[in-house]
C-alpha cells in the first residue's frame, strides 16, 4: 500500500542537479521498485527515463553513475537512444515492415526541479508540483541551494522502518540522553516551528552564539548564502514528505534521502552541501561537519533500531505523544492522509 499510494504517487527527491553538472552525466536511482536514469542532455536539460530498453526490456545502465558520450546503447542488441530519449539506432529493424523509431523512445518520467533538487513522481496523473510545493517556493532562497555542491555522501543501511526515521528527526525530546554533544550546541527545548501541518514540517533551533554544529564548534566553511543576521545563529530542520530531510546551517546544508527497502530496513543517503567557492579556500574543513553529523546520525539510527526491535513485540502498544512531539504527531497525520485513511481539511 505504501509503495502504491506514497512512493509511486508522491513527489520524491532523487538527488541534486550538481550530481549531473555536465552534459551526458547520469545517475541511477531505484524508486518504488523501478530503476530510473537521470541525466543532463547536451542542451543542459535534466531528464529522467525508465532504465529499460524498448526492445527486450534489458537494463540499459548497470553502473550507478557515469557519463554518456552522445547516446545510450543497450548492451543486448545495441538499440541506441539519444540523450533526449529518442531511438536513433536499431540494427536491422529497417527490414521490419511498418517499424517506426519515433514509436519506441525511452519511457520518460515526470520531473520537477526545486532549489536545485530533482524530484520525480511515478503517478499517472500526479499533483501539479508547483501547487503541491507552494508553501516552500522561495522559502530557502538565502541558502543558495541550487548552487551548492556535495563534499561527502555517506550511505547508511538502517535496520528500522522508514517512518521511525522521520519521527526521530522531527523531535528533540530524545536529545539530552541520545545526543549530549548536540545538546551542548543547541538547546533541546528551544525549537520554534513555522510549518506545523501537512507534507512539510519543521522550524528552527538556536545555535549557541559564535558556535557551529561541528566537532570543533567552529564554522567549517564559507557561509552558504546571504543569510540574515538573526538566522546566522540558527539551524533549520524540515521534513519534506515522503523521503527528504533538509537541515540548513549557516555554513553547510545537510540532506537525507530515505529509501524504504523493507518493513524493517531503510537506506539513507546523507549529503553535506557547501558553497562552491568554499572548496578551494584554506578555511574549508568539511570533515568537521561530516564527523559531527555522522556521530549524531549513528546515535539516531541506533535508537531507531531499538524502536524497531521493540515494536515487534506482542507487548507493544503505542504510547501517548509528549508535549515535545507535536511535529511527529503532525507527520503521522500526513502519513494517514497519504494512505487515504484520514481526510484532508
Amino acid at each position: 500500500m505504501e509503495r502504491e499510494r506514497i512512493f509511486s504517487g508522491q513527489w520524491l527527491c532523487v538527488g541534486h542537479q550538481s550530481q549531473i553538472a555536465g552534459g551526458g552525466e547520469y545517475f541511477v536511482q531505484d524508486v518504488a521498485g523501478e530503476s530510473l536514469v537521470f541525466l543532463r542532455n547536451q542542451p543542459g536539460e535534466v531528464r529522467g527515463f525508465y532504465n529499460v530498453c524498448r526492445h527486450r526490456g534489458t537494463r540499459l545502465c548497470e553502473e550507478q553513475s557515469g557519463q554518456f558520450r552522445e547516446t545510450i546503447q543497450c548492451p543486448y542488441h545495441a538499440w541506441t537512444y539519444g540523450l533526449d530519449g529518442r531511438l536513433v539506432g536499431a540494427p536491422q529493424m529497417d527490414q521490419v515492415e511498418g517499424f517506426d523509431k519515433t514509436e519506441h523512445s525511452l519511457q520518460a518520467v515526470r520531473l520537477a526541479l526545486w532549489e536545485g533538487f530533482i524530484f520525480v513522481n511515478l503517478a499517472e496523473n500526479p499533483s501539479a508540483f508547483e501547487t503541491f510545493f507552494a508553501p516552500l517556493i522561495g522559502k530557502f532562497t538565502p541558502w543558495n541551494l541550487p548552487k551548492l555542491r556535495s563534499a561527502r555522501r555517506i550511505a547508511y543501511d538502517v535496520r528500522a522502518n522508514w517512518k521511525l526515521i522521520f519521527e526521530n528527526y522531527s523531535e528533540c525530546y530524545h536529545c539530552p540522553l541520545v545526543h549530549p554533544a548536540l545538546s551542548k550546541l543547541t538547546p533541546y527545548d528551544s525549537a520554534e516551528n513555522d510549518l506545523c501541518d501537512g507534507p512539510f514540517l519543521g522550524g528552527f533551533m538556536p545555535i549557541t552564539k559564535g558556535r557551529s554544529l561541528t566537532m570543533s564548534g567552529h564554522a567549517c566553511a564559507l557561509p552558504v548564502g546571504d543569510i540574515q543576521s538573526e538566522e546566522q545563529h540558527r539551524v533549520f530542520y524540515y521534513s519534506i514528505f515522503p523521503n527528504m530531510l533538509l537541515s540548513l546551517h549557516p555554513d553547510y546544508v545537510l540532506v537525507h534521502q530515505l529509501w524504504a527497502q523493507s518493513p524493517d530496513r531503510t537506506l539513507i543517503l546523507c549529503d553535506w552541501f557547501f558553497h562552491p567557492d568554499a572548496f578551494d579556500r584554506p578555511d574549508f574543513h568539511p570533515e568537521d561537519a561530516v564527523a559531527f553529523w555522522d556521530m549524531t546520525n549513528r546515535q539516531d539510527w541506533h535508537v531507531c533500531e531499538l524502536s524497531q526491535q521493540g515494536i515487534a513485540s506482542r507487548a507493544y502498544q503505542p504510547g501517548p505523544y509528549s508535549p515535545r512531539e507535536s511535529i511527529p504527531a503532525a507527520w503521522d497525520r500526513e502519513y494517514l492522509r497519504a494512505l487515504g485513511e484520514l481526510k484532508r481539511t
